[in-house]
């Protein structure tokens, strides 16, 4: 039976599975009783540090500022025998001074009878006018009672007992603030281990549940997601999940793994306004007697319910639509790439989504409207449902395949409609014939030779898969190891994707200094056409404070043929990830720089101020000249 109390400061909503505090009126979690365990929230924080929203922005040109959007007025927005819905907002107004986001904030909690947790979103909104901002990140977190909730899952690989708090303090700083190496941990069995949040980050794509659990008695808290729509950058993007804390998060847009080409600015006035989540908050519970893993078995399971109900009816906000007043888009992708096959090939496993018009890939720096993606079939057939009303482009990009797809006409949702396109065409970019290529076009640098991490620097839960080597703490400095004196010298035809090193990156030349690093692909060209031109395509799957400088034949040129000028800031090599943002450049190399026999390209990372300065790449393929 539904209990909601109002009176006094506390606002508490009991539905008999889960009770469920919230400060009055700034809208924070600050408790929630579960299973005998009065809060699963950690005590030993202050009620506004154990469940909350918060910004983190700044004007232009000023520091920046963490928001924790208290608002300032409450009211019950539905009541009945099964749901109560309750709202803390807050409404912006110049007198509100400097630190407070300009944004009106409207953060909605709803409990439902039946149901073991708390439904969450917020509705933000800038009116037309307003100063300009820039805001990196919006998230909701939930910090949970340390002394109980010692086991994090992730998925069903990523599962492991994690550091305390204590451990993370008493331990060894390492290159950066986030990566701790555990030199006095309370488990003995972790001493030796790095723990850096940013070893737990995942796609978005990949992010539908997470949490934590717990011994005595066993329960779980877990975040579930049952839609992007309503994230940042794509099917792509990388985000964090949970960490030592124990840290359960909501990552609804942030610059991780993009830097600043992500950053949400709004200037000259401009209005917003969107709806982030809902998301759901469960937790679930097993007798003393049966096995622990259960608890995460039962999370996936829940997290299916959750996604087949998608998008809820129940939200009694008018921001978020129901699935009637939502419409669908249909068709085929197919691909045409004569150089390949003069037949049309289908666009096999293509992701295909809308979001807002742009240019070409701009999906991936997209950060202010909705997105919705989906993976189409082995035939290129895909289904975009529950799509809100509004201007959309239609956009794709197919593993196996360099670049990126765009509809050529902008595409209008309404409440209801249902667009079926019918054969859509991608040609990939292409000049010329494959001289030859190096990698594969999936946006990602996981097929190329990640080294093993330095046995004194480990994360033991990525030991045993090949899969999560490029997570270890350190491996951009292995490069400095294999390749002390000479850079990588790759051979068309002999050498193979293993040995291509999967970030170029500085040399360590001691003293805290950092070299410039050139590598070589040789290659062998029978007959040069030196009155026509080639193609160099280069797919770059991160960079960070990069420039990669490309030159023929000649090393000691002045001037490169080709220069990506200052590129990235996605800064994936440092935080683990196997890939960043997107880059695609094709370059036009005349015959007269070719000879016949061998030749070499030379690739110079120009920007040595750090040891995280460097690219992936995703692809690197010789086109001949047009007709050839």
């Amino acid at each position: 039976m539904f209990c909601l109390q109002k009176q006094g400061t506390p606002v508490v909503i009991d539905n008999g599975l889960v009770e469920v505090t919230f400060s009055r009126p700034d809208g924070d979690v600050t408790g929630i009783k579960y299973k005998g365990i009065d809060n699963v929230l950690e005590i030993g924080n202050d009620e506004d540090n154990r469940g909350y929203w918060d910004v983190v922005w700044n004007k232009p040109g000023d520091s920046i500022i963490f928001d924790r959007l208290v608002a300032t007025d409450f009211r019950v927005i539905m009541e009945d025998e099964n749901q109560v819905e309750v709202s803390f907002t807050k409404t912006w107004d110049l007198s509100m001074g400097k630190s407070t986001v300009p944004l009106n904030v409207d953060k909605r909690y709803i409990v439902r009878r039946g149901q073991s947790g708390l439904y969450l979103y917020t509705i933000l909104e800038r009116l037309e006018g307003w100063p300009d901002v820039d805001m990196d990140q919006i998230r909701v977190v939930f910090k949970l009672q340390k002394d109980k909730f010692h086991y994090m899952a992730l998925s069903d690989s990523r599962k492991r007992i994690m550091p305390m708090p204590e451990d993370r303090a008493s331990g060894q700083p390492l290159a950066y603030p986030e990566a701790v190496l555990l030199t006095k941990p309370i488990n003995p069995e972790l001493r030796g281990e790095v723990d850096d949040k940013y070893q737990y980050s995942c796609e978005d794509n990949d992010n539908k549940v997470h949490g934590w659990t717990a011994e005595d008695p066993p329960v779980g808290f877990w975040m579930i997601t049952p839609s992007n729509e309503f994230r940042v950058g794509g099917p792509n993007k990388q985000d964090l999940t949970s960490h030592v804390g124990p840290v359960v998060l909501n990552m609804f847009t942030s610059t991780h793994y993009a830097g600043k080409d992500l950053n949400t600015a709004y200037r000259n006035g401009e209005p917003w306004k969107k709806v982030l989540g809902p998301v759901f908050v469960y937790l679930n519970s097993i007798s003393p007697t049966e096995d622990s893993s259960i608890l995460w078995e039962d999370a996936k399971e829940q997290m299916s319910i959750e996604v087949n109900r998608w998008p809820y009816d129940f939200p009694q906000s008018e921001d978020f639509p129901s699935s009637d007043q939502r419409g669908a888009v249909t068709g085929q992708l197919l691909v045409r790439d004569r150089y390949v096959t003069e037949s049309l090939t289908y666009a096999s496993s293509a992701y295909v989504g809308l979001a807002a018009p742009g240019d070409v890939g701009s999906w991936q720096t997209e950060s202010k409207g909705y997105q919705f993606w989906i993976r189409a079939d082995r035939h290129g057939h895909f289904v975009i449902k529950n799509v809100r009303a509004g201007n959309y482009s239609l956009y794709a990009w197919v593993p196996g395949v360099i670049g990126d797809y765009k509809y050529d006409a902008n595409i209008t949702i309404n409440p209801g409609s249902r667009i079926r396109f019918g054969h859509l065409i991608y040609e990939p970019p292409r000049n010329g014939p494959t001289l030859w290529d190096i990698g594969i076009p999936d946006r990602s640098a996981a097929e190329f030779y990640v080294p093993d991490g330095y046995p004194t620097l480990m994360n033991k839960l990525y030991t045993s898969d090949p899969a999560e080597k490029f997570r270890q703490y350190g491996l951009w400095n292995r490069y400095s190891d294999l390749y002390p004196n000479d850079d990588l010298v790759y051979t068309i035809g002999i050498s193979n994707v293993e040995d291509w090193f999967f970030a170029h990156v500085t040399r360590d030349a001691g003293n805290k200094t950092y070299d410039p690093t050139t590598w070589q692909i040789i290659f062998e060209l029978e007959n040069a056409n030196r009155n026509e031109n080639y193609t160099l395509r280069l797919a770059l799957a991160s960079a960070t404070a990069s420039e990669i400088q490309v030159r023929f034949n000649n090393p000691s040129s002045d001037r490169p043929l080709f220069t990506t000028g200052a590129v990235g800031k996605d800064n994936a090599i440092a935080r683990h990830g196997i890939h960043g943002l997107y880059w695609l450049y094709g370059i036009d190399v005349p015959g007269s720089q070719l000879v016949e026999g061998k030749n070499t390209i030379y690739l110079t990372q120009a920007r040595s101020d750090g040891p995280f300065h460097g690219v992936m790449y995703d692809y690197i393929r010789l086109e001949g000249p047009r007709g050839t």
